[in-house]
């Protein structure tokens, strides 16, 4: 493990052969998700790289205004009124910075998943589906589309049947499951092929749920 100023990232036992593009939650950092890389049980010769972003430092309103790590501001309990969209274009734009990092260290955009916990899943599905190049897949957790009105008319073909995973607390406090039900409703109308999962828990990960998802990145990555 290494970190940057920007990142915390795990580079993989074998060769370099994929990506994975992790973005924590609000108030969260780099750290949160690193120990679930062993979890995921992936093999060696799978190649896959880490890579956890820090969010910048923002003031978020929710919140008291404090400043903390956030990928966009809140400004509202309900998540879907006067939303951050500034700056929730600009971390998308950071995503893309990613991406073009891993691409030119050689990794096909095609070989890159882009995945997120709440605020970070919600960036990871806005930015993933305005992709200019394939992924191999995107992956959302305890999250919900920011923007969705955006959609229809911002969506890149290139991602129009990249696999997406969505999964998500049924007793979440933090972003109730049905904000994360309509996403994938959505998402689905709009002909986007989702697995959605719900489990037994507030706004978290669970033992079943990393398992699901680490089968579902050997399914993706080879």
């Amino acid at each position: 493990m290494t970190e940057h100023n920007d990142a915390v990232v795990i580079e993989p036992a074998a060769m370099h052969r994929a990506s994975v593009i992790w973005l924590h939650g609000l108030g969260a950092n780099g750290h949160d998700f690193e120990p679930i890389v062993p979890e995921l049980r992936l093999p060696d010769n799978a190649g896959v790289r880490f890579i956890f972003p820090n969010a910048p430092m923002r003031p978020v309103t929710i919140n008291g205004g404090m400043t903390m790590r956030a990928w966009y501001d809140i400004k509202s309990p309900d998540l879907g009124q006067d939303e951050d969209a500034a700056a929730i274009i600009d971390s998308a734009g950071i995503v893309n910075g990613y991406i073009e990092r891993e691409n030119n260290d050689g990794i096909d955009t095609e070989n890159i998943i882009l995945a997120g916990f709440s605020q970070g899943g919600a960036i990871a599905l806005y930015a993933g589906l305005r992709q200019t190049g394939k992924l191999a897949g995107i992956l959302g957790l305890s999250t919900y589309l920011p923007l969705p009105d955006r959609l229809a008319s911002e969506a890149r073909h290139e991602n129009r049947d990249t696999p997406i995973f969505m999964a998500h607390g049924s007793f979440d406090p933090v972003i109730p499951v049905i904000l994360g039900k309509n996403t994938c409703a959505l998402l689905q109308q709009s002909g986007y092929p989702v697995e959605w999962y719900t489990y037994p828990m507030q706004h978290a990960v669970c033992p079943d749920e990393i398992d699901a998802i680490g089968h579902w990145i050997k399914d993706r990555l080879g």
